[in-house]
């Protein structure tokens, strides 16, 4: 809650802090709703929260232009601030652990190959989603356009924020299995 207040206190500009924070909120809205009825693992609590941080540090500051990021460019012999990459990756990471759980628990899929197949495949397309939604509010308004795209002049922006996000849901699935697994179980037992 600190980090979504202090986000809102003149942030670079609001139309796009909006933008940015709305998942977010909806996010927290749907967990609030969902707490008693399907409470999720302290894993999927934590990283979900990391995210949240990170949509509101980038609406706050728009994503192209987080302080850290740019003071890594020169470090890191970046040509742009790759915050959105951040962002991106966590858009895989974290989604692909939330369908995870859903799908063990509500035993959707028995296979793990084909769960974790539909698991990157949920996060691709989500991805894409996000993406399309990135393009309308661009042709709608011109003024948060550049701000909510961030593509700082890259023309693979939209193709390697998909990128970014497969990466993430792999790397969840992979480095991640074991303890979901286990915390799944605690929260089942």
């Amino acid at each position: 809650m600190a980090v979504f207040v202090w986000s809102a206190i003149f942030p670079k500009d609001y139309p796009t802090w909006a933008l940015e924070v709305s998942p977010a909120v909806i996010g927290f809205v749907v967990l609030a709703v969902t707490r008693r009825s399907f409470p999720l693992t302290p894993l999927l609590y934590v990283l979900i929260l990391i995210h949240c941080i990170v949509l509101m540090v980038g609406g706050h500051y728009t994503y192209a232009e987080v302080p850290l990021f740019e003071w890594l460019k020169p470090l890191l012999g970046f040509e742009r601030n790759n915050f959105d990459k951040l962002g991106h990756f966590l858009q895989g990471f974290v989604p692909a652990l939330i369908a995870r759980e859903i799908l063990i628990r509500k035993s959707v899929v028995a296979s793990s190959s084909w769960r974790n197949f539909f698991i990157v495949c949920f996060c691709l397309a989500f991805s894409a989603f996000y993406e399309l939604i990135e393009w309308g509010v661009a042709l709608i308004s011109d003024t948060a356009a550049e701000s909510f795209l961030g593509t700082q002049g890259y023309v693979w922006d939209t193709q390697s924020d998909m990128a970014f996000a497969l990466l993430g849901a792999m790397a969840a699935l992979l480095l991640m299995g074991k303890l979901h697994d286990r915390q799944i179980r605690e929260l089942n037992g």
